[in-house]
């Protein structure tokens, strides 16, 4: 079967080598010359498996008290954009706490097989991704979220997640360069099940693995749209002319509802603004050896070699893929408050990229309205972590087989 996989980030990449690994005739179709090259080109680095949702209680009225603020955390660019304020609508309603647990039950359940996958995948293939299994520790400067991660962790791991309670001493001790951090922390959550590498690294390797199982790579292609006929997909319309499948994967990222509703499905995903900046070390004692997230910042940091990668930051504005310096630089100083002595902060190479963001934070997996469409998009902030998770769902449901997992809630149906 001829399957035609649209995106070349580390979604539509890992959907394509696990339809390889099926047998099937893959061809993959990206207007980049190279996979990895948005999103997934220098994301936080974190193979958060027991992440929550983007949407929880206190997260609106945090968003109010940023308003206006230039180096807050989350950005609102105040538009005239109907899809931004019906996404917003839907996202303040998924901030209940009820909603909060049901949605994280969901993400936690794809979360767990995708780490599943992965070790799979990395017992089968040899990457090189700067790949460390330490955990992933969540700082927090201010007792009243302290207490609220408290709380959540002991309800959550009856679902499945897995988090230790650390006081500030257990902090500085399973991570001593935070001893120098002019940040206040009070305490902190540790993953001790997570993981952290560089997703562009194992992008690129996973699909060199791709091509030797007989996939192909049409990059440098811009896709204009999707012929139909009836319900069913005819071809891929791109600048260098059609392309016919017999299955088509949508795994475009941010623009992925852009081609959705030319098909009737209005999705909520919006484009969802981050920053990174990578820095190298220059004091190896000063910077830290295992990836950590700062609550107060909303920032992830990831050891890759020797670099740290920082991302985070929330930008609500539409399409703008431009660097805005004054945010990236935001990022830099805040990192630069936690570890003072480690960083090379002259060298720092800043990036941005967009991120498809739900409301509920659930990507969109499942099939189409078309019998020939899976779509497999909408990842947010957690694309690498589910990504093998979500490839493998894609290529049952292209083979017309039964997932492994209950995909019930992450089609486009929850949102219809």
């Amino acid at each position: 079967m001829k399957v035609i996989v649209l995106g070349a980030g580390v979604i539509g990449v890992s959907t394509a080598y696990e339809l390889a690994c099926d047998g099937h005739d893959v061809t993959v179709v990206d207007r980049q010359d190279a996979v990895a090259q948005e999103t997934s080109f220098a994301n936080g680095g974190q193979l958060s498996f027991n992440h929550g949702p983007l949407a929880q209680p206190g997260t609106v009225r945090k968003a109010i008290k940023w308003l206006g603020k230039k180096d807050a955390p989350l950005l609102y660019r105040l538009r005239m954009d109907p899809q931004l304020w019906s996404w917003t609508l839907k996202f303040m309603a998924c901030c209940s706490e009820p909603q909060y647990f049901n949605n994280i039950e969901h993400m936690l359940r794809l979360s767990l097989y995708a780490r599943e996958r992965l070790h799979q995948t990395l017992e089968r293939e040899e990457i090189a991704f700067s790949h460390m299994r330490t955990g992933i520790m969540t700082l927090y400067g201010d007792d009243r979220d302290f207490g609220l991660a408290r709380e959540h962790a002991v309800a959550l791991r009856e679902l499945g997640s897995e988090r230790q309670i650390m006081d500030r001493a257990g902090c500085l001790e399973t991570e001593p360069a935070l001893q120098h951090s002019a940040s206040p922390i009070v305490g902190a959550t540790l993953s001790a099940s997570d993981e952290s590498g560089d997703c562009r690294a194992f992008t690129e390797a996973l699909a060199e693995s791709c091509k030797k199982r007989g996939a192909q790579f049409q990059l440098g292609t811009d896709i204009t749209g999707l012929k139909r006929e009836d319900w069913q997909i005819k071809c891929v319309q791109t600048d260098q002319g059609d392309i016919e499948g017999d299955v088509y994967v949508m795994a475009l990222g941010s623009y992925s509802p852009l081609f959705l509703h030319s098909l009737g499905l209005n999705v909520p995903i919006y484009p969802a603004k981050g920053y990174s900046v990578t820095v190298p070390v220059k004091d190896d004692e000063g910077a830290p050896k295992m990836s950590l997230t700062s609550y107060d910042h909303k920032l992830v940091f990831s050891r890759l070699g020797n670099k740290l990668r920082i991302a985070g930051m929330l930008e609500f504005g539409g399409y703008d893929t431009e660097l805005d310096e004054e945010r990236a630089r935001v990022v830099l100083n805040n990192v630069m408050k936690l570890f003072p002595r480690g960083l090379e902060t002259g060298h720092a190479e800043f990036w941005t990229g967009l991120r498809p963001q739900t409301p509920d934070s659930i990507p969109v997996v499942g099939r189409g309205a078309q019998e020939n469409l899976v779509i497999n998009t909408g990842h947010g902030m957690l694309g690498w972590t589910m990504a093998l998770g979500t490839a493998r769902i894609a290529a049952d449901l292209a083979g017309h087989k039964a997932p492994e997992i209950d995909i019930n809630a992450l089609g486009w149906e929850r949102f219809a």
